[in-house]
């Protein structure tokens, strides 16, 4: 059973304060029109040939290499690329959607890890023979 945290507001609890108890703790939580929800494969879902080609981009490739040479999160602004900010938002959501990276909202912001462990998992030494040159 799944539980909301005490700071999340349901829609139940919304309609009707007077109904907080069991039955709003099953509620779904109340969405604004701020929230993005992005879209990431499941590990089993990676398909090789997304991979390579998100990694076939020498900018793309740059990403995943700074990625994996800083570890934890990243702003997307703060990989110094010498692109626009629009192309650069298209090549981290190339990234995403072939499960490179993951991508979480904070904010205005978006911020990016690499999923060394599951592209570990699914393709056993891929990352580490791509990003060999760029090291």
């Amino acid at each position: 059973m799944s539980t909301l945290p005490a700071h999340t507001a349901t829609a139940e609890a919304v309609a009707h304060p007077e109904a907080e108890g069991a039955s709003a703790r099953h509620a779904e939580p109340v969405h604004s029109e701020h929230d993005v929800a992005l879209h990431h494969p499941e590990r089993d879902e990676l398909e090789l040939h997304a991979v390579l080609h998100a990694l076939s981009d020498p900018m793309r490739l740059r990403i995943v290499a700074e990625l994996a040479a800083r570890g934890g999160e990243h702003t997307c602004s703060s990989i110094d690329l010498p692109i626009v900010k629009s192309t650069c938002t298209h090549h981290f959501r190339v990234l995403r959607e072939a499960g490179l990276i993951r991508q979480r909202v904070v904010g205005t912001t978006k911020v990016n890890s690499l999923r060394q462990a599951d592209l570990e998992a699914r393709f056993p030494g891929l990352l580490d023979a791509v990003l060999a040159d760029q090291r």
